[in-house]
């Protein structure tokens, strides 16, 4: 594994074990997804993803993570990230994000998703839309002879284009051996900060945050959950992607 301003890039076996580690959780959030409904509370999800992290014989990365209690982040309407799993019981209406890691051979996977629990409001399909192409907006940038803030870029303009909200205080992030590995990959263009060029064997957790309203959160008593300082809707979406001389290839599908 090599090195670039402090950046591991990744070789093709390693590669390879990111791309098996992303596959994992790819099924795991399928299985989650089809257990959303209403009526259901947020710690069955975690049930599953003990139960299916158990079944492919990998750890889950998230639980014991600088003391994080649980297999998974569950995050509902106006939580922005960083939800525990809990006996809240999901309704008609809520929207619920899921954020997944595993270590399968040493190496992290990582991805996220937010789910309609029935039948939801136009307000929460646009955001939960907007949200989930921006990433695919921001993928499209990660590509050699690029910068890492045109990911950036493509996620910002395209987010509050359609009149919602980056949340800035959480960022994607570098991926591999570690589950947060150096660069940080903002959903924003900082001002006055060099950009970094995209090389081949970078890993990249790329990850829009989004909101309704207000782009500002704060972080409940329970120093974990964040939530959006006036309330309104948050939605979360993240690939683990690798930037090849091709262009972006997924790892987490």
């Amino acid at each position: 594994m090599k090195k670039f301003r402090g950046i591991f890039i990744k070789n093709a076996a390693e590669i390879g074990l990111m791309r098996e580690a992303n596959r994992i959780v790819a099924r795991i959030l399928d299985a989650l997804e089809q257990a959303v409904r209403p009526g259901i509370t947020t710690m069955f999800f975690e049930d599953i993803a003990q139960e299916k992290c158990r079944e492919f014989g990998v750890k889950p990365a998230f639980q014991g993570y600088h003391g994080f209690p649980y297999a998974l982040c569950c995050s509902v309407n106006e939580e922005v990230v960083h939800g525990f799993p809990s006996q809240r019981t999901l309704v008609e209406g809520d929207i619920v994000s899921v954020d997944m890691g595993v270590v399968y051979e040493g190496f992290y996977g990582d991805s996220a998703r937010t789910f309609t629990v029935g039948e939801v409001s136009a307000t929460a399909n646009a955001l939960l839309e907007i949200t989930r192409e921006s990433l695919y907006r921001g993928i499209e940038q990660a590509r050699p002879g690029n910068e890492l803030y045109d990911i950036s870029r493509a996620v910002q303009e395209y987010v509050e284009g359609r009149g919602f909200s980056v949340v800035r205080r959480f960022v994607g992030h570098g991926i591999g051996r570690s589950l947060h590995e150096k660069p940080e990959v903002p959903n924003f263009v900082p001002s006055r900060s060099p950009s970094l060029p995209l090389k081949a064997g970078m890993v990249l957790a790329i990850e829009p945050m989004v909101t309704v309203g207000s782009p500002e959160v704060k972080v409940l008593d329970d120093n974990w959950t964040a939530v959006t300082r006036d309330g309104s809707l948050s939605a979360h979406f993240e690939h683990t992607v690798v930037v090849t001389g091709e262009g972006p290839e997924i790892l987490s599908l």
